[in-house]
């Protein structure tokens, strides 16, 4: 399963190098006429390649065998990475090597901004919310 949200603003909102966590979100905005907030989030980081702003979305996806090689050969990756290696964009470009993307999205109150991988606090949520795992 992949994880599309194409036509969002996206921003890198965290990256913890002691615990290898990514966090990525896209707040709801009148401008792209989005009512709701979406966070992805990777653990276990051992590589990436970002852009700080995704103004088109996101497309997260496991790299096809092409790719994973392209990227094998400039940047050493070993074999076992071929598994764990996941793309950002529908054309490529950004990826991430690391575990499983999960992603989760609400609607929140106007003004709430909590963040949606909050580990201290229960998931789900006692308010309506999707989430998943890319595979």
């Amino acid at each position: 399963m992949e994880f599309s949200r194409e036509g969002r603003l996206f921003r890198v909102v965290r990256f913890d190098p002691s615990h290898r966590q990514l966090l990525l979100r896209s707040e709801a905005v009148a401008v792209d006429a989005t009512t709701t907030v979406v966070e992805v989030h990777i653990g276990h980081v051992e590589l990436m390649l970002l852009k700080p702003i995704y103004r088109d979305g996101l497309h997260v996806r496991r790299a096809d065998p092409a790719e994973f090689a392209s990227l094998r050969e400039q940047h050493g990756l070993g074999a076992d990475a071929e598994g764990w290696t996941w793309m950002l964009e529908r054309g490529g470009g950004s990826f991430v090597v690391g575990a499983q993307p999960a992603w989760r999205e609400t609607r929140y109150p106007p003004g709430d901004r909590e963040w949606l991988f909050d580990f201290s606090k229960p998931w789900p949520p006692d308010y309506p919310a999707q989430w998943g795992i890319v595979e």
